[in-house]
């Protein structure tokens, strides 16, 4: 963040991707944002589905992180165990002081623990979220519609946060 400015929103992106790829689940999170859908569509279009998913995920938090100004990060140091997995819960300090809570739930993957979800103010489900307008977008138009509608979202996203770094695809 503190040279997300010089980076534009290219490089953030570029800076992010690795760290989010690694750390959520995003192949997990996609199958949970389409919900029952998920096992009619063909794997293919899953896999693009997947990717897109992907891609707008990065591109989000690349247009989120568009400059520094002291904001900080706490996370308590101890997970509250769920049946489902871990909740990790953080707060992200803005420079006012005025605090934004954001929670994780993680699950195992293998030896790692990774994100699958995440709750905006500690209660407010991305995935929920997500799942709503999904489906909407599913019965209209099929999953080529959904995937069509993350690439929109992602270039939009790549080309209103004006990119220093000239606008280049991912």
């Amino acid at each position: 963040m503190q040279q997300a400015d010089k980076l534009g929103i290219h490089g953030r992106y570029d800076k992010l991707a690795p760290a989010i790829r690694t750390t959520f689940d995003l192949a997990a999170m996609t199958r949970i944002a389409v919900g029952p859908d998920w096992n009619s569509i063909s794997i293919e279009q899953q896999a693009d589905l997947v990717d897109g998913f992907a891609r707008l995920t990065i591109a989000t938090y690349a247009a989120r992180f568009d400059g520094y100004s002291g904001e900080r990060f706490e996370v308590e140091p101890t997970a509250e165990i769920r049946n489902t997995g871990r909740i990790v819960r953080t707060t992200l300090l803005q420079s006012s002081g005025e605090p934004i809570t954001l929670n994780y739930l993680l699950r195992g993957s293998g030896e790692n623990w990774k994100v699958v979800d995440v709750y905006l103010t500690g209660t407010i489900s991305e995935l929920a979220t997500k799942r709503s307008e999904f489906s909407a977008i599913l019965r209209s138009g099929g999953p080529n519609a959904l995937i069509e509608s993350l690439r929109r979202k992602t270039d939009k996203l790549q080309n209103s946060s004006g990119s220093k770094n000239g606008a280049r695809p991912h």
